[in-house]
């Protein structure tokens, strides 16, 4: 289940990156139109340009990790306060009938509507792939998720809620440019010129810290024995995994000038929510079974009832990924493959030597 784990991430990491890049060049065709060619050269350029600016020590990324976070702050402030001196409460609240008619059909549609919601939150755990750089990791990683995930539900709520107070939810659900024409309603085409730049860096800081903390994974994987041992590498000067980010570069340079947005957002979902966040509740409740609870540095309320509760949330969610599902269940059985060809080359289990002829390990 560890190799599933670093296997997963291996593919949905670039899913990940190519998505926002992909997300990033259709935004930009509010500033000039685009060929699909370009695009895909637009696309592609991005997700170079990240590497390179990966491709550094931790120190001097934290630097850059700093201003980026800066302008998305300062774009979702500048966007919800547009839209507070502008509220009008009917258009916010002006909604279609039977809106909340709890039918079948009611939560087929709720569902559906998760997938790309769930997308937008994806980083809220991001700090737990940089842990081992990461002071105090036991107290500063579950402030970092609590407050990435109380943080983002108050800006993304007062930002919608600004937009819908200016464009009504009629218009805004077919605008593939909402927070320009939101812009450009409020301030002219200018200011909605600014505004789609800004967008864009929202765009570039999220696939940034993405392909930072997924980066890691492989690396630590590789140290800890889990997985293939070449990405165990560091860079013999910047102290960096550059075996990883290279890979998952490479990765998601290939899926961002092969795959489109709708296609890439389902299958991050689809790949992930079996192994990885189903996987990890399972492995919560064993690993309190086996361990207890005074060797783990992190307490469960009301468990186990949160494990539970997280395990039927994403089996739902993984239904509601619809034909991407078959990506997802493929990409563990070909995990399992990777495994098996792993642990045949290193002579580990299920393959490891027994019996007479076999050595024994040193005993330390």
């Amino acid at each position: 289940m560890s190799f599933l784990f670093v296997w997963q991430t291996f593919v949905q990491a670039p899913l990940s990156v190519a998505s926002a890049s992909i997300g990033f060049t259709h935004y930009a065709g509010y500033l000039h139109s685009l060929s699909a060619y370009q695009g895909k050269a637009l696309s592609g350029g991005l997700v170079i340009f990240l590497v390179i600016l990966l491709y550094r020590r931790i120190e001097t990324i934290g630097k850059i990790s700093l201003l980026l976070w800066a302008g998305v702050v300062g774009t979702l402030l500048w966007l919800i306060w547009g839209g507070m001196r502008h509220f009008d409460a009917r258009m916010v609240f002006d909604f279609p009938p039977r809106a909340f008619s709890f039918s079948r059909i009611w939560f087929a549609a709720l569902g559906s509507a998760m997938v790309n919601t769930i997308y937008s939150y994806w980083g809220y755990y991001n700090i737990c792939n940089l842990g081992g750089e990461i002071r105090a990791p036991e107290k500063n990683i579950p402030r970092g998720i609590f407050l990435s995930v109380l943080g983002i539900t108050v800006l993304y709520l007062a930002m919608q809620t600004s937009i819908l107070a200016v464009v009504p939810w009629r218009e805004a659900e077919n605008s593939r440019f909402i927070v320009s024409t939101f812009v450009e309603r409020l301030y002219g085409h200018t200011a909605a010129m600014l505004a789609t730049g800004m967008v864009l860096w929202i765009a570039l800081a999220s696939v940034f810290s993405v392909l930072l903390g997924y980066s890691r994974v492989p690396y630590s994987a590789a140290l800890d024995g889990n997985f293939f041992a070449v990405f165990g590498r560091l860079h013999p000067t910047k102290h960096f995994p550059h075996i990883s980010l290279l890979v998952l570069g490479a990765l998601a340079f290939f899926f961002s000038v092969r795959l489109d947005l709708e296609t890439s957002i389902s299958g991050i979902l689809a790949v992930r929510l079996i192994v990885q966040f189903i996987g990890q509740a399972v492995g919560v409740m064993l690993l309190r079974r086996r361990l207890g609870t005074d060797r783990l540095p992190f307490k469960m309320w009301l468990y186990p009832a949160p494990a539970i509760l997280t395990m039927l949330g994403w089996a739902w969610l993984f239904w509601h990924t619809g034909p991407a599902r078959k990506w997802g269940l493929l990409e563990i059985v070909l995990g399992v493959l990777a495994f098996l060809v792993w642990t045949m080359a290193m002579k580990q289990w299920p393959f490891e030597r027994t019996g007479e002829g076999a050595s024994e390990a040193p005993v330390s």
